[in-house]
């Protein structure tokens, strides 16, 4: 399976609450979708209001052929910057979190050790004002093909605030074959 049709039969499972673009994406990435939650809280009536709660979620989506270390870490950076800077922390904030899903072909033994290992996280104003954490999970379509009907141990890793991407991504490519 080329890792392209897989992001492709990936994003309408995140049509229903993510705005998903297509076009017009800065490369390395073929695919970005945004979440964005507000809530409000009061005190019996509108009146007492309590507090704003914001949540924001930016996802990146790559397609490479051979996963590396080199290429996990420029992809993760990239990811990381771009996600930090549409970042806007306020009294209000709650969290925005930068999420990184790779297809790949192919992933070397040692960046799936590195993939599990990743963990970036950045608090605003002591977590006052919010905080972001990175959730990295990615595949290995050679490794999906092999063993269709038990992928999950071999072929999608995740880091641990990734792990609800690794059923998901298990769940939308499991179709396929």
């Amino acid at each position: 399976m080329d890792s392209f049709y897989a992001i492709k039969k990936l994003l309408p499972a995140f049509e229903q609450y993510y705005t998903i673009k297509n076009e017009d994406v800065t490369p390395p990435f073929c695919a970005e979708a945004e979440f964005r939650s507000h809530n409000e809280q009061y005190f019996l009536v509108r009146s007492a209001h309590i507090a704003d709660i914001d949540s924001n979620e930016f996802v990146y989506f790559a397609a490479v052929d051979e996963l590396n270390e080199a290429k996990l870490n420029e992809l993760t950076s990239t990811a990381w910057e771009r996600g930090l800077a549409r970042v806007h922390p306020h009294e209000g904030h709650r969290n925005s979190d930068v999420t990184l899903i790779i297809m790949a072909r192919h992933i070397t033994s040692d960046t799936k050790i590195k993939i599990k290992k990743t963990k970036l996280y950045k608090s605003y104003k002591f977590s006052f004002h919010g905080w972001s954490n990175f959730k990295l999970a990615a595949a290995d379509l050679e490794e999906f093909e092999k063993s269709p009907e038990n992928p999950a141990k071999s072929s999608v890793f995740s880091n641990r605030h990734g792990k609800d991407f690794t059923k998901l991504i298990i769940k939308n490519l499991k179709n396929q074959f």
